[in-house]
């Protein structure tokens, strides 16, 4: 099939139209207005947040310390002490590091989805994330939650 000739595209024009005659598809939102973010990426945010202002007050005691997110616990029939529970459900892990040769840094881990549920909205979210993530680095350092908080 050959393509007529006022409808092939030129030296530096692109077609008008798709091979469905829908046209050229534009932006998904307008300019003016932001795209939306996932809720891992929103949660992340607020992990971020929350260590962030820590890291600022204590950064000699966190400075090897790692966080991260996953959106589910591994499925355990017994969790360790390290485990923060919410009945059965952890919620966040402390991981202590390992001195030695193969040095293992400290590492604490957020369990997206059950602190989502947990949450009536996002002012709730923000907030649980930061409890949980208090009592994580106040059982790590040894101290009282409330002296970070």
């Amino acid at each position: 099939m050959t393509v007529p000739q006022h409808r092939r595209p030129g030296p530096g024009r692109r077609p008008r139209r798709d091979r469905h005659g829908r046209g050229l598809r534009g932006r998904l939102v307008p300019a003016t207005v932001p795209l939306s973010r996932t809720k891992a990426e929103i949660f992340d945010d607020l992990v971020l947040d929350t260590v962030e202002t820590l890291e600022r007050r204590f950064a000699k005691e966190l400075a090897g310390v790692e966080f991260a997110v996953e959106d589910v616990p591994p499925d355990l029939n017994v969790y360790d002490s390290d485990v923060l529970e919410d009945g059965e459900v952890p919620l966040a892990r402390l991981l202590p590091g390992r001195p030695g040769r193969q040095e293992v840094p400290p590492r604490i881990v957020l369990y997206r989805r059950p602190l989502e549920f947990r949450a009536m909205d996002r002012e709730d979210l923000a907030d649980l994330v930061h409890d949980v993530i208090i009592e994580q680095v106040a059982n790590l350092l040894g101290v009282d939650p409330d002296e970070l908080a």
